[in-house]
């Protein structure tokens, strides 16, 4: 008999619990390819690789360590998973969006997700951080597809502001602080693995797309539908298939995303406790 998914979330949200011991996430960061090392934890951080928490699959490409820790982020604890899986994998739906099911049930209401994407529009370019103002999901499924788990969410969540407003204004003022720049712009994702055609990019242009890539938009789906307020940035690691004459290559990917690494640490370690107390002036 298959165990329900809250039930399995229960299960894996109790285990990462008593693996924090003391600490009390607060908030959720997920690390996208080649971005694994982009914030270094304080407080003496727990790991625990994603194939010992219960029910959690684990990542097969290059650039997802599979690894949770739990420590300090510029005075605030955390969750960090250090890679993620995809659709493309072969993994469901289900199975991809299962950290954030389990985020929920740790009682965590802020998340931040990173990817690797490819730039479409023409003010992004290898390197640039693109704050997700919008997405558009061609993917070909949504993880709510089914029966809705009613202590989850709602049968039909509302995905206008996906991505919180104010979220976005704040993320704004601390780059703006440490003399970092964020571009803004909306994601859209497809299943992959392969990488697009130019006759694909120059569709996705036309459809209004700013930046393309093969994750988050099922995960940001979920939270939403948890009640989990989100901000997401894409690490634009490669101009989009035909708008240059260069090949695109995993490889390729994962270097930009190491050498941005610095530049999205700063300003997660800087970010992320202002929104974690954003939240709690909103709740007052």
């Amino acid at each position: 008999m298959t165990i329900p998914v809250y039930d399995r979330a229960l299960e894996a949200a109790r285990f990462i619990n008593l693996k924090a011991g003391n600490r009390k996430p607060q908030a959720a960061l997920v690390l996208g390819s080649g971005l694994a090392d982009a914030v270094r934890l304080t407080g003496d951080p727990v790991e625990v690789p994603f194939n010992e928490i219960p029910h959690f699959a684990s990542p097969t490409v290059e650039g997802h360590p599979g690894m949770l820790m739990i420590g300090s982020l510029g005075g605030t604890d955390v969750v960090v998973m250090k890679g993620r899986f995809h659709f493309y994998e072969g993994y469901s739906m289900e199975d991809v969006t299962f950290p954030i099911r389990v985020f929920c049930l740790m009682g965590i209401k802020t998340l931040v997700v990173t990817n690797a994407a490819g730039g479409i529009s023409s003010h992004l370019n290898p390197g640039s951080l693109m704050l997700i103002t919008d997405h558009i999901n061609l993917m070909g499924d949504s993880p709510l597809r089914g029966p809705n788990e009613d202590r989850f969410g709602p049968r039909f969540p509302d995905l206008t502001a996906a991505y919180a407003p104010d979220y976005i204004d704040l993320a704004h003022d601390v780059a703006r602080s440490t003399g970092l720049a964020l571009a803004e712009g909306v994601y859209l994702a497809l299943s992959g693995p392969a990488y697009e055609t130019p006759a694909e990019i120059r569709m996705l242009r036309e459809l209004g797309a700013d930046a393309v890539g093969m994750s988050t938009v099922p995960e940001i789906i979920v939270a939403r539908h948890c009640g989990i307020k989100v901000l997401a940035i894409s690490c634009i690691t490669n101009v989009a298939a035909g708008l240059t004459h260069k090949e695109i290559n995993h490889q390729q990917v994962m270097e930009i995303g190491r050498q941005s690494s610095a530049h999205l640490s700063m300003l997660l370690e800087g970010l992320l406790p202002k929104l974690v107390v954003l939240d709690a002036q909103v709740a007052d």
